[in-house]
């Protein structure tokens, strides 16, 4: 083995300890000296980005910034939420500059949540860097409260990794609906994307969508009614990022059934769960779409708390390439909380999907978004719980799994407290959660499978104001905290005098 060898397996190890956003694997090599199995160190940065959050004057904005401890961390590290808009690295200014702020939240050591707050329709966009102990299992929350006016309600959404490349199943440009794609780029270049949508007939030609610029440090709100004149009752969204990178959400705000954040979908898959249906949902319709060349065709079932069932009436969906349709399901959890589970009939052909659920009735109905997600896998973390008003739901869609539900000290003070589940397969529970000791403020809910098969997790916060049931839905894929580095079975340190 050579020096070029030695260095680049350093640089691989030193390139994944550092930004923690893929698994790296080192190529085979010919002879006795082969990499041993990959070792899970803890990322050494982390970067999050939260969308300004409402255009509503009557809108009330909390965040809740939480880290997890993680092992094998030491004690150095810093993080910090910027606001969107404020000088960027290099010096120049973006188009979109706001005048400085100090960040609306510091967040805390590892273990305890850390809250902010900002009002009204000037709340930028926030950029989070966090750094040695504070970077693995990052997670933001951003929570409004609009009390009035189209999308009232509540809305939530984490903040997400900036990515290249994001599907949104569920958005639309019918007339009782306002749509926003919002793009924020941490970075100090422009980030150049691509926005194409798909209805029920395909493509919606257009080239308004296309070499969006987002300045540097800045975000970008793009309503979607202005890409096209087509008005599409089921969308979906695909961004593509040419240069750059961006953080992307989108903001699906209705004129009676109120609004909240769409995150993205999974990458495309054939076989989808969309954890965490309330059971008092009025209404749940399913939103998909394949990108490929070929159709699908999806058994279509409901994880209950007692097992799988398939829904009468909706035991399958055919899904045309390159077209999205919507399936409205009705209320087919019938008073139990539930998951939904998209299998293969025969041929396995990548899906993105998404779930739109209404709670209420009449003029009290709210709405909230459930985008097919992957399973939480090592740890995955939901900031700003409370005492009452948050539910945890844990699917095992396969095999029966242990969990660890752990419950953080407050914001204010408080003892974690840990609790362990098992859910059986193909059943959905609703956990009774873990509240700390001497609970003060806002707390954290980490999930840590333990043996079995594969968890999905979502968390729902409600808050019922005037009579509406408000809500919001966050699914919990993993978090991301380690990363896979190669080891090797020699010493490089001798390999290199050869």
């Amino acid at each position: 083995m050579n020096r070029t060898t030695l260095s680049f397996l350093a640089g691989v190890a030193a390139l994944a300890a550092v930004t923690g956003f893929a698994e790296m694997k080192t190529p085979a090599a010919p002879g006795a000296h082969t990499a041993k199995a990959a070792a899970q160190l803890p990322v050494e940065r982390t970067s999050l980005l939260c969308p300004a959050p409402s255009t509503s004057d009557l809108a009330d904005t909390s965040y809740t910034s939480f880290t997890p401890v993680t092992a094998g961390t030491d004690d150095s590290g810093k993080a910090e939420l910027q606001a969107a808009g404020e000088e960027s690295g290099d010096g120049t200014s973006s188009k979109n500059k706001k005048k400085p702020a100090k960040p609306v939240l510091t967040p805390k050591a590892p273990g305890t949540p850390a809250t902010g707050d900002s009002s009204g329709a000037d709340s930028p966009a926030l950029l989070g860097t966090a750094e040695g102990k504070y970077a693995p299992g990052w997670t933001v929350q951003e929570t409004t409260e609009v009390a009035a006016g189209n999308g009232r309600g509540l809305q939530g959404v984490n903040c997400t990794a900036p990515d290249t490349e994001f599907w949104f199943p569920g958005a639309s440009t019918s007339a009782d609906r306002t749509d926003y794609v919002n793009l924020t780029n941490p970075d100090d270049s422009a980030a150049v994307v691509d926005i194409d949508l798909y209805g029920k007939d395909g493509d919606l030609k257009s080239t308004v969508g296309e070499g969006i610029t987002v300045e540097p440090h800045a975000d970008e709100p793009i309503l979607l009614s202005t890409l096209t004149d087509d008005q599409e009752t089921d969308l979906t969204v695909h961004v593509v990022v040419r240069s750059g990178r961006v953080g992307a959400a989108v903001q699906a705000l209705d004129a009676k059934l109120g609004g909240d954040w769409l995150a993205a979908s999974t990458d495309p898959a054939g076989s989808l769960v969309m954890p965490g249906i309330p059971k008092d949902a009025t209404s749940v319709r399913l939103i998909a779409f394949t990108p490929g060349d070929s159709d699908a065709d999806l058994k279509v079932r409901l994880s209950s708390p007692t097992g799988m069932i398939t829904p009468a009436g909706h035991e399958t969906v055919h899904v045309k390439a390159g077209m999205t349709v919507g399936v409205d399901l009705g209320d087919v959890t019938r008073g139990d909380p539930g998951s939904l589970v998209l299998t293969p009939t025969d041929q396995s052909v990548p899906v993105v999907a998404a779930l739109k659920v209404v709670r209420g009735k009449g003029s009290k109905q709210e709405t909230a978004f459930i985008p097919a997600t992957s399973q939480v896998g090592t740890r995955a973390t939901a900031a700003d719980n409370s005492s009452k008003g948050s539910t945890l739901s844990l699917v095992a869609p396969t095999r029966t799994a242990t969990v660890k539900v752990t419950a953080s000290a407050g914001s204010g003070g408080g003892t974690p407290v840990s609790k362990t589940y098992t859910i059986k397969a193909g059943t959905t529970q609703n956990v009774e959660l873990p509240v700390p000791g001497g609970l003060k403020g806002t707390y954290a809910l980490t999930v840590e499978p333990r043996s079995g098969g594969p968890v999905y997790a979502a968390r729902t916060l409600s808050a019922t104001e005037e009579g509406v049931p408000g809500f919001t839905i966050q699914t919990l894929p993993d978090d991301r905290g380690t990363v896979s580095v190669p080891q090797t079975d020699e010493d490089l340190s001798v390999l290199q005098k050869k």
